[in-house]
């Protein structure tokens, strides 16, 4: 299965140990890992200006997300309906990548979730799509 990870679950896995940590090891070692490059953007500069990491501790974490994913780039925005602008770099992301599921805590997603083709998730509910 194709999962793309939300910036908030991958700074999450990183950041602490829990769900979504688990939710990346799953991913890793069982799927394939999609991200944006405007993720890829966003954890870099969350790390550093939220979490206080140094520019060499985040660009080894990005270094590492890279890595392991297939990274999509898009050249445009989904217009699927989101009131967020990055969301809808995240949803194009998702669409560009043919990924499965999507898998986020952003509440504007989340909200969306059956105006859309695609399966969007919070981490729990990852799990909930995996035992279906």
């Amino acid at each position: 299965m194709r999962v793309l990870l939300d910036t908030n679950v991958l700074i999450a896995a990183f950041a602490t140990r829990g769900l979504c940590a688990d939710v990346l090891r799953t991913v890793l070692a069982d799927h394939e890992l999609v991200v944006g490059a405007t993720i890829l953007v966003e954890i870099q500069r969350v790390l550093v200006n939220k979490l206080q990491l140094t520019d060499a501790q985040a660009k080894k974490i990005v270094s590492f997300v890279r890595e392991q994913a297939e990274v999509i780039t898009v050249e445009e925005p989904a217009t699927l309906p989101s009131n967020d602008k990055d969301d809808q770099w995240v949803l194009a992301a998702a669409a560009a990548g043919n990924v499965d599921v999507l898998v986020t805590g952003d509440r504007d997603l989340l909200n969306i979730a059956d105006k859309v083709e695609l399966s969007i998730v919070s981490p729990r509910g990852f799990w909930e799509h995996l035992a279906s």
